[in-house]
């Protein structure tokens, strides 16, 4: 064949025009007809013509050499020899390098020189004819590297073909190899002008055909011409997609062999993703201009422009879109190069051409085009945030982003993003539910079983959970629909974490029933194949208020949104039962495990905060099993928002508040109080004292009426009115008696005054307002009472279940609890009070404890809730027997009050005239008194001051003889309450004759009173 070659060139009587002026100069040493006949003789035959001998491989290459010198027709025959030279030379290398360097002396020296005459003579003759020399050369020599790249890369010296740059090392340090890459780059460079695509065709042959070895040289290629063989790789990529690829997209363009031939684009995209390293800018900015050159109106050329551009090609242009959607369905890097800008290129005009270009293909291509554009957007490795809210913004039929001069456009624009976002849910529900080559059914099981396929779009979109829920609250007509889907897909793929996240967000970011209702929607998919999902949440939620990640009003929100979904249970319990109350039974649970971290919120700075906080903890179930501590640091909290959401009450009644909303905090603060009473008796015990040690506090005194007294039990003097005394011993010794206690001795101390400054003088007492004590003392006692006649106490009573005696009127008061209070008050009152001081001395013993008895009263003086939570425990019988030491003490000072006053009437003294009336009322109720003692302070507000005391020491006088002893009660089954019998505690007439002494000396006041003493 070269043979037949070499004659056909020599011999032919036309050659090319080119042919004849491609050598122009006239050699110094030309050769004359007969040694040129010699010359061709020898090359064809292989002999030395004048000595008979067959030629060397350097001698045969220097007379190919000198033939391609003297006749340029030669050269096809030439070049093809100058293959084998290439190839021995290239063998050499590779065996000298593989048995480093022992047979140096062997063809690589001796065929070097011969290479870089020959890379002498093609680069003199591309300098001198590039029109005639460059397209033949660089065929010749790019073919011939993709030969050798591939003949030797099985090679011992050849690094592997994925190593890049040693492998680029390698060929560059050949001779041989390096000169067909400089005669290639010298072609390319002398073909940009006039034509370029042929030099890139051929290029782009050889790497289909001899990929990945051919890798290298497109690599150092494209780095020495990244613009020229970007955008030439891209134009001839399309023409041979349009050509090659009409088959599969239904383009009917120019037609060809396609049979017979391999598509480009797959060495495309290598080429292209050997260049994206280090010139990754330049081929998004070449992609994205193909793409917008593709849209706009074709025009004429420029003078710049050849005509072989595929911009003046209505057919190419058709083509550009399905070919770029082709190459980045190929090239995750080329995809995640040109995807975020890309949707930023979508503005409304560019929509509108791309709907017009699309307009006239069929069916099935278009269906093709979005089923692939499907797959790329799921693939997307980056920028899926934004093309999910191109998509969701272009098709929500309330759109105002898509604005055309006419709306049928627009509509066709959205209808398309419709159905693209539509196929995009379907197709990852198939990537979502399908990718452990698993049913829907037992994706979870197997999930944890098999390596799970990477769904790039929803990789990314894990990072933007908040963002999609946020964007799904927002209830736009069809978008919250689809986002909403997605987001059960993304949970479903992401897992417990991510689907643990999607909840928290929504039930933190939910502002309405509306949108709290996308929380229950969302965990009934997930509910099935991610078991535990709701704790997970509500810890996730916990932790976000431990770290402090939520603002006062997200925390807010998220507590009423818990409270709301854990109230939803009253409709299961009402008979409907729904997905939604299930839930609430599930999240009603979680939250009761993690009250105590939810308690602290209670005494949160931001009072709309405390107020969510205790209206979720008011409707959230208690846990089965807490520990003590546990349920004590709740019922503190607890308490002491109870009084916070009081003084707010009233605060907010003065400031002109929503009091509905305060009045609301107090009431879910009271109906939390009576939950935990009702838990246990530890809680029970706890939330009792802590009320009631509340409402003597100082801090707390002014919202019940009192006034801060000191340690003395006296009120603090007025600050004007006492003057400055310096650190003297007279000041020391007005304190004197707060700090040495003389109780239980003959000595008492009291500080009436300072001798020459007269009595001390009270500070003004703080005027509250009447309505307002009143309402908060009610809340007091009505918290109380609850607490101390809850169901669960009440349920059993000595060991028997008993029902109350009327449905109609409140349970009992249970006597245990009562007990609690009455200990309470008392070591509150008066703390030196032992516990077994329950039967009365004489009343001349009294002066022995005559200061403590001093104290005491001041206590009720200071504190008027005394009075009622006496009644409080009146009502609990026996318990007011634990409270006789106060009770004595105080009915002892009323006594000397009433025996050293001077005044005509009972009611000159109104507030020993009612702490008498309440006192009396208050033992008849614990039935410390028989009913004709429990009435006598019916007749107070009649009597004189004399009188009233000597009925009051006829009281002290019975209960001194019938001492107040819990044993003394007997439990009653048909009242379901302790009562006592006073026919057991003898002739009660001894202590009446002076209630009827007092009566028929004020018979004409006292008439209609007289039926309340009859024995």
């Amino acid at each position: 064949m070269l043979k037949d070659q070499a004659m056909s060139v020599v011999f032919d009587g036309n050659p090319p025009k080119a042919m004849q002026t491609s050598h122009t100069h006239t050699p110094q040493n030309a050769l004359s007809a007969q040694e040129l006949s010699q010359e061709i003789k020898s090359f064809i035959s292989g002999v030395d013509t004048v000595q008979g001998r067959k030629l060397s491989v350097r001698e045969h290459a220097r007379c190919a050499v000198r033939l391609l010198r003297s006749v340029p027709a030669c050269r096809g025959a030439v070049l093809e020899h100058l293959r084998g030279v290439y190839d021995e030379h290239v063998s050499a290398f590779l065996h000298n390098l593989e048995t480093e360097g022992d047979t140096s002396t062997g063809v690589s020296s001796n065929l070097e020189d011969i290479i870089q005459e020959v890379h002498g003579v093609l680069s003199e003759f591309i300098r001198l004819n590039p029109r005639a020399w460059a397209p033949l050369v660089s065929a010749w020599a790019v073919d011939l590297l993709g030969q050798l790249s591939s003949k030797h890369a099985g090679r011992r010296a050849a690094p592997h073909s994925s190593s890049l740059n040693e492998l680029l090392q390698l060929w560059m340090s050949c001779a041989a190899t390096r000169s067909l890459m400089e005669a290639y780059s010298q072609c390319l460079a002398a073909m940009l002008a006039w034509c370029p695509d042929a030099c890139v065709d051929a290029l782009l042959d050889t790497s289909v055909q001899h990929s990945p070895h051919f890798d290298w040289v497109v690599a150092h290629i494209g780095s020495a011409f990244p613009g020229t063989i970007i955008s030439r790789v891209l134009a001839c990529g399309l023409k041979d997609f349009c050509s090659h690829g009409s088959k599969d997209q239904g383009l009917g363009v120019v037609g060809g062999d396609k049979g017979s031939r391999v598509p480009k684009i797959g060495s495309v995209v290598g080429i292209l993703g050997h260049l994206a390293a280090h010139h990754s800018d330049s081929i998004r900015r070449e992609l994205l201009r193909m793409f917008q050159e593709s849209l706009s109106p074709s025009g004429p050329l420029s003078p710049s422009s050849s005509a072989s551009s595929w911009e003046s090609s209505p057919q190419l242009r058709r083509a550009a879109v399905p070919f770029l959607l082709q190459l980045a369905a190929l090239s995750p890097n080329l995809l995640g190069a040109v995807s975020a800008e890309l949707v930023e290129l979508l503005r409304p005009p560019v929509l509108l051409q791309l709907q017009a270009l699309l307009q006239g293909l069929p069916r099935e291509e278009l269906d093709n085009m979005l089923g692939l554009a499907v797959h790329l957007i799921s693939q997307s490795p980056a920028g899926g945030a934004r093309v999910l809210r191109f998509l969701a913004d272009t098709a929500t039929p309330a759109s105002v982003i898509i604005s055309g001069p006419t709306p049928s456009p627009h509509e066709g624009v959205r209808e398309a993003c419709d159905r693209l976002l539509q196929m995009l849910l379907l197709h990852l529900h198939k990537l979502v539910y399908n990718r452990s080559d698993g049913g829907e059914g037992n994706s979870h099981h197997s999930a944890s079983s098999q390596p799970q396929r990477v769904i790039p779009f929803l990789e990314e979109l894990q990072t933007h959970v908040g963002e999609l829920c946020a964007e799904t609250l927002r209830l736009e007509r069809k978008r919250h629909l689809w986002l909403h889907q997605l987001l059960c897909l993304l949970s479903v793929y992401g897992g417990p974490s991510v689907a643990t996240e999607a909840l928290c967000q929504l039930l933190t970011q939910a502002r309405n029933p509306e949108e709290l209702a996308l929380a229950w929607q969302l965990h009934t998919p997930l509910s099935t194949c991610l078991p535990g999902l709701i704790p997970a949440a509500v810890s996730r939620c916990v932790a976000q208020i431990h770290t402090h990640t939520l603002g006062p009003r997200q925390l807010r929100q998220l507590l009423l949104n818990l409270a709301a979904a854990i109230q939803s249970q009253d409709e299961e319990r009402r008979g409907s039962a729904c997905a939604q109350s299930s839930m609430a039974i599930q999240l009603g649970s979680a939250v009761s495990g993690h009250l105590h971290d939810f308690c602290p919120l209670l005494l949160h700075g931001d009072p709309a905060v405390s107020h969510a906080a205790v209206r979720l903890l008011s409707s959230s179930p208690l846990p089965r099993t807490s520990s003590p501590a546990h349920l004590l640091q709740l019922s503190r909290a607890a308490v002491t928002h109870f009084f916070v959401a009081l003084r707010r009450r009233g605060e907010g009644g003065k400031v002109g508040r929503d009091r509905g909303q305060v009045g609301e905090a107090v009431s879910c603060s009271v109906l939390l109080l009576s939950h935990l009473a009702a838990y246990s008796p530890l809680t029970l015990k706890a939330v009792l004292q802590q009320l009631v040690e509340g409402a003597l506090h100082k801090g707390n005194t002014d919202l019940f009426g009192g006034q801060i007294a000191d340690m003395a039990g006296d009120p603090p003097l007025s600050p004007s009115l006492s003057p400055d005394l310096g650190a003297s011993l007279l000041d020391i010794n007005c304190r004197f008696g707060t700090t040495v206690n003389f109780s239980g001795s003959v000595w008492s101390v009291f500080h009436a005054g300072v001798i020459g400054k007269g009595l001390k003088v009270r500070a003004p007492r703080p005027l509250s307002d009447p309505v307002e004590v009143i309402q908060n003392i009610q809340t007091l006692l009505a918290v109380t009472v609850q607490c101390c006649s809850s169901s669960a106490l009440n349920g059993s009573i000595n060991g028997s279940r008993h029902p109350p005696p009327d449905p109609d009127e409140p349970p009992p008061i249970n006597a245990e609890a009562a007990k609690v209070v009455a200990v309470t008050l008392v070591e509150n009152i008066c703390p030196d009070v032992a516990n077994g001081e329950l039967s009365w001395p004489p009343e001349e013993h009294a002066r022995t404890t005559v200061e403590r008895d001093i104290h005491i009263r001041r206590c009720f003086e200071a504190h008027p809730v005394l009075f009622p939570l006496l009644h409080v425990v009146a009502a609990g019988r026996p318990a007011l027997c634990y409270c006789s030491a106060v009770l004595r003490g105080l009915l002892a000072t009323l006594l000397a009050h009433w025996e050293a006053s001077r005044e005509a009437s009972a009611t000159d003294s109104p507030w020993h005239l009612q702490a008498s009336c309440l006192l009396v009322s208050c033992m008849g109720e614990g039935q410390l008194l028989p009913p004709v003692l429990g009435n006598v302070h019916e007749a107070f507000p009649y009597l004189t001051p004399f009188e009233v005391r000597l009925l009051l020491l006829a009281v002290w006088e019975y209960v001194r003889g019938n001492g107040p002893m819990p044993q003394k009660f007997v439990f009653s089954s048909e009242k379901g309450l302790f009562c006592r019998d006073f026919s057991r505690d003898g002739d009660v007439a001894r202590y009446v004759a002076p209630i009827h002494s007092v009566l028929h000396k004020n018979i004409d006041r006292l008439g209609h009173l007289c039926w309340r003493f009859q024995l």
